[in-house]
């Protein structure tokens, strides 16, 4: 009955710990990403004050998505440090409840706060990246200067004799709609015959629909023409698969995505990479409270040795970039997604125990 009790209480502080980072993480990215999308946007034609607001509201989830497992780390060791210095767990060991009894709301409060990332928070995310991007685009209009090197993969479409190479700045409506989009147009001996630059390119059914065209053919003079009609034998669904982001695909969307990807012989390693994060998402965070553990249930009455605390900081710092690391390796193929993504958080989640075993039973 009484571990029954303490366990709701330090679940509780856990709680209302983990709610006062959130609050304040969230805070502080609003400001500074409203800050850097003010700096780089302001320019743009469309941009206002308004719009900056709202684009910075709908990227938050992405944002408060890559700081969980550092809100998880830092959340673990403020109130276990906070329980020590006011003799909590002095009086919990000495009642005999062993360590891996009172990490256990600590333990299943990361759990937790891991689901809730992977089911709630993820595809909130996907959205609002999803609505960022139509605003940036927005804002850009047809007559943009500021542009950047195209970021999506480039298509190769041979419809008949018409061997064409599709790019584009910006992806829209799930990869049918392009940005910016360039054209180039190649002859049976891979000479470049022409250059279509597109403010905007739809993929209808059995052709694109190309809008606000510059043409230009070697040593003749650009042409402009309002619309172009270029026939394609690319369909929606494979379009979409191969040009949609894993970054703008929810949680609960990303296992028909690999189905449909893998119908049309599209490499999923990035999707497969993406999913399996997610999955591993709930033992991140525990083995992230794990590090909290090391480094914060060492008795101290008015401070905490620094140099474990900045030792376990950067213990979490480290786990973090070598899972974003390995996860960059398996989204390229170099390594499996499986293996990617989750033998970084398995070697954590043992390493964490094997310190805190060796710390507490000797």
């Amino acid at each position: 009955m009484m571990f029954g009790t303490l366990s709701r209480y330090f679940f509780r502080r856990y709680l209302v710990t983990m709610g006062w980072f959130l609050i304040g993480v969230s805070a502080i990215s609003f400001l500074l990403d409203f800050s850097e999308t003010a700096g780089r946007m302001s320019g743009l034609p469309g941009y206002t004050i308004g719009g900056g607001i709202l684009m910075t509201a709908v990227r938050l989830p992405l944002i408060l998505q890559q700081t969980v497992p550092f809100i998880a780390l830092f959340v673990g060791m403020t109130v276990l440090i906070g329980l020590n210095r006011k003799y909590e767990l002095v009086v919990t060991r000495a009642a005999g409840i062993s360590v891996w009894q009172f990490m256990f709301p600590f333990i299943a409060g990361s759990l937790i706060l891991g689901l809730l990332t992977m089911t709630a928070l993820n595809p909130l995310a996907a959205w609002g990246q999803r609505q960022a991007l139509l605003v940036e685009s927005d804002w850009r209009g047809e007559n943009a200067v500021l542009r950047k090197a195209p970021q999506i993969p480039w298509l190769r479409q041979i419809s008949g004799r018409d061997d064409v190479i599709i790019g584009a700045h910006t992806v829209q409506e799930n990869g049918t709609k392009l940005i910016d989009a360039v054209l180039i147009h190649f002859d049976s001996s891979g000479q470049v015959i022409l250059r279509q630059d597109a403010a905007t390119a739809k993929l209808e059914d059995g052709y694109w629909q190309l809008n606000n065209v510059v043409e230009r053919k070697p040593g003749e003079i650009p042409m402009r023409k309002a619309s172009v009609q270029l026939r394609t034998n690319l369909k929606q669904d494979f379009v979409q698969e191969r040009l949609t982001a894993p970054e703008t695909i929810g949680f609960f969307d990303l296992s028909n995505r690999i189905a449909a990807a893998k119908s049309f012989g599209i490499s999923t390693k990035a999707l497969e990479t993406q999913f399996n994060s997610l999955l591993s998402q709930p033992l991140l965070l525990v083995a992230m409270t794990f590090i909290a553990a090391t480094v914060s249930l060492k008795f101290s009455r008015f401070n905490q040795s620094r140099s474990v605390i900045l030792g376990g900081i950067l213990s979490g710092f480290m786990l973090y970039v070598i899972t974003v690391l390995v996860k960059a390796f398996g989204s390229s193929g170099v390594v499996p997604p499986f293996v990617a993504t989750w033998i970084p958080v398995i070697v954590a989640l043992a390493l964490g125990a094997t310190i805190l075993l060796h710390q507490e039973d000797g």
